[in-house]
C-alpha cells in the first residue's frame, strides 16, 4: 500500500509539472521593437543566462474562466527573477481557470520608456489572442513583484490608451515611489539615472499618478521589508482610496523581501488564499 501511495503521489506531481510546462512562447515584438536600450539581452538571474529578446510565455488554462494575468518579475530594473516571481506560479493560476502569462521585459539602461512599452505591448498581444486562449479581453490584469511591481503599477497609472489599460493590478512588495528616502535606490538609478531631477522622479512616483480611472488593486508585502520599505505600498494604497479606487492591502508581519511563490515564506497560504478570494469576487465594469 505504501508503494502504491508513493507511486500515485509521484504521478500526480508529474502531471502537475507537465501541466506547468505546456506553454506557448512568443516574441514580444516580432517585427522589432520601436525603441532600443542598447543592450544585447536580458539578464535572467535564476537561470544565469541572457534572454536574447523580450518574450511572452503563455500558460493557457485547460478550463479557462476568461481571466488572464500578465506577470512582471522583479530584479531592480537590472535583470529578472523569472522562477519564483514568474513561471513557478503558472500551475496555481491555471488550476483556478486563469490564463497566466510571464513577461520577459527589457531593462531601461538609461531608456526609461522601454520597460513600459514592453508592458503595453504585452497586454495588446494578450487581448489580440483573447479568443484563441479563452480570455475575456475585459478581464486582463497586470501583476508584478518588486521592480516588476513598479512596472505593473506604471502600466496601471501611465497607460497610453484604453487598449493598454489593465482591468486590475496585483502587486507583490512593489517599488512605487522614486522619492529619495522611500524608493529602492537600485531600481531608481537603473530606471531614471542617478540624478534625474524632481520632475522625472515625480512622474515615476506612481502614488502621484493615481486617478479615478486607475484599475482596482491587490497589494501584499511584509512589514519588516527593508529592501523596498512598506511606505511604497502604503502611499499607493492611500492614493487609490483617495481617488475612489477599490484596493485591498495585506501586510504580513515577517518575511522580508522577494518571497514570490516560495514555500519558505511563512504566510504563503494566507496570501494565496486572500488573492484567490479577491479574484473570485472581482467585479469589472466593461
Amino acid at each position: 500500500m505504501k508503494r502504491y501511495v508513493l507511486a500515485m503521489l509521484a504521478l500526480i506531481a508529474g502531471n502537475v509539472l507537465l501541466c506547468a510546462q505546456q506553454s506557448i512562447e512568443m516574441p514580444l515584438w516580432p517585427d522589432g521593437a520601436p525603441n532600443e536600450n542598447d543592450l544585447k539581452g536580458i539578464v535572467i538571474f535564476d537561470q544565469q543566462e541572457l534572454a536574447p529578446q523580450p518574450t511572452l510565455t503563455i500558460y493557457p488554462a485547460s478550463q479557462p474562466n476568461g481571466m488572464a494575468i500578465i506577470m512582471c518579475p522583479g530584479g531592480g530594473y537590472y535583470g529578472l527573477a523569472t522562477r519564483h516571481e514568474g513561471h513557478d506560479m503558472a500551475s496555481w493560476f491555471n488550476a483556478r481557470g486563469i490564463t497566466y502569462v510571464v513577461l520577459t521585459y527589457r531593462m531601461p539602461n538609461g531608456h526609461k520608456e522601454v520597460p513600459l512599452s514592453d508592458a503595453e505591448q504585452a497586454i495588446r498581444l494578450v487581448r489580440q489572442h483573447a479568443s484563441e486562449w479563452g480570455i475575456n479581453p475585459h478581464r486582463v490584469g497586470i501583476m508584478g513583484a518588486s521592480a516588476g511591481g513598479h512596472l505593473a503599477a506604471s502600466l496601471a497609472t501611465l497607460y497610453s490608451t484604453e487598449e493598454t489599460r489593465p482591468d486590475f493590478q496585483i502587486l507583490f512588495y512593489p517599488v512605487i515611489s522614486m522619492k529619495p528616502g522611500i524608493t529602492h535606490q537600485g531600481s531608481h538609478d537603473n530606471l531614471l539615472g542617478k540624478n534625474p531631477g524632481e520632475e522625472l522622479e515625480n512622474r515615476y512616483s506612481l502614488e502621484k499618478q493615481v486617478t479615478a480611472q486607475t484599475p482596482q488593486a491587490f497589494l501584499m508585502l511584509s512589514g519588516d521589508d527593508t529592501v523596498v520599505i512598506p511606505q511604497n505600498s502604503i502611499d499607493y494604497f492611500i492614493a487609490l482610496r483617495q481617488h475612489g479606487v477599490s484596493a485591498s492591502m495585506h501586510i504580513y508581519p515577517t518575511g522580508g523581501h522577494g518571497w514570490g511563490f516560495g514555500d519558505g515564506f511563512p504566510y504563503k497560504s494566507q496570501w494565496t488564499g486572500e488573492l484567490e478570494k479577491w479574484l473570485g469576487e472581482l467585479k469589472i465594469e466593461n
